[in-house]
């Protein structure tokens, strides 16, 4: 742990190696996005890209940029580091490494919410609306089935399973009662996609993020790792567990559900991006700053792979996270069997 002291009697402390972690992580999300602005039906040398975002280019070179690949480009940085920072949460509080909004049923309500605007018909901003309120409507409904005398890890799992699998039945039956191309766009939106995306998808996230990211990292975080030692000894610290819980639960429901509303529920980077930060850190305690930025980095690989992968066709991001991810958990799994704890 590195320690400085500033003559205002202020200290920062940090470990040099996580540091290390998040700023190469945030260097590759950098790299891998301007490949992305630079590659399409227009190529672009990097030089060009750079030259164009510091106000040069030509005009129809600051379009491209600025009106065609940015907003994706941001879109995909804020959606990953926000089920990143969200995945990262959920796991601390459950002290389980599987505790993730894909699994505990929190995306499959934001799917829940768009897909009754689908089948009602609605615009695109109705979608993203109700994408959010179907999250914190599951949120509510998770906490308050797995309280009693409090809200325990092992309890909100088994609850958050149970609800994802009813949940999941239902967009079934949701995609059964839509018009069909109203059906097909829904379930393009379900798999997760990035294409299309504009500024409306990326402000109200970034909004969010601006909001909720400082209360989490600054506000919530010492007091977070304080509790994955359990809840009577972070109470005896002098740490209000049940409050605490409580506001980081809303504050991770939130971050998963507009991360939906902007780009639908991407499967597993709340999932894998904790782990692959805690791996290469190899510190202690949350992880929030790498996990963020390990998320934005494998969110924005993942989409320049979707783009890039097969030549006059793009997959949704959703698909290349779902492969990744999905062989992640299964290597997690086996590793944990190894270690017998399965």
């Amino acid at each position: 742990m590195t320690v400085i002291r500033t003559s205002f009697g202020w200290s920062l402390r940090f470990r040099a190696r996580a540091l290390g972690v998040g700023v190469g992580a945030a260097l590759l999300a950098a790299g891998f996005g301007l490949v992305a602005l630079g590659s399409g039906d227009y190529p672009m040398e990097p030089a060009d890209v750079l030259r164009t975002l510091t106000g040069g280019g030509t005009l129809a070179e600051q379009f491209i940029v600025f009106d065609l690949r940015l907003p994706r480009l941001v879109t995909a940085l804020l959606v990953g580091a926000a089920l990143a920072l969200a995945g990262t949460v959920f796991q601390s509080l459950v002290r389980n490494p599987l505790g993730s909004p894909d699994i505990l049923g929190f995306t499959q309500g934001a799917s829940t919410g768009a897909l009754v605007v689908v089948v009602l018909g609605g615009s695109s901003l109705a979608l993203a609306g109700a994408a959010v309120v179907g999250g914190l409507g599951t949120g509510l409904v998770i906490y308050s089935l797995a309280w009693r005398r409090g809200v325990h890890g092992f309890r909100l799992i088994l609850v958050g399973i149970g609800v994802a699998a009813i949940l999941t039945g239902v967009n079934g039956y949701l995609l059964t009662r839509a018009p069909l191309m109203d059906a097909a766009r829904a379930v393009l939106w379900l798999t997760g996609s990035l294409d299309g995306r504009g500024w409306a998808n990326a402000g109200p996230l970034l909004a969010v993020l601006v909001v909720l990211a400082p209360l989490v990292l600054v506000g919530c975080a010492p007091a977070l790792r304080i509790m994955e030692l359990g809840d009577d000894a972070a109470s005896a610290l002098g740490v209000p567990v049940r409050r605490l819980r409580l506001v980081l639960l809303a504050a991770a429901v939130l971050l998963v559900s507009f991360a939906a509303a902007a780009a639908g529920p991407v499967s597993f980077v709340a999932l894998v991006a904790p782990h692959v930060a805690k791996r290469l850190t190899r510190a202690p305690g949350p992880n929030l700053l790498p996990s963020m930025a390990v998320g934005a980095a494998l969110l924005v690989g993942a989409d320049l792979v979707a783009q890039r992968a097969f030549a006059g066709h793009q997959l949704p991001v959703g698909v290349v996270t779902g492969v990744i991810g999905g062989g992640y958990l299964v290597w997690l799994l086996a590793m944990e069997r190894r270690a017998g704890r399965l």
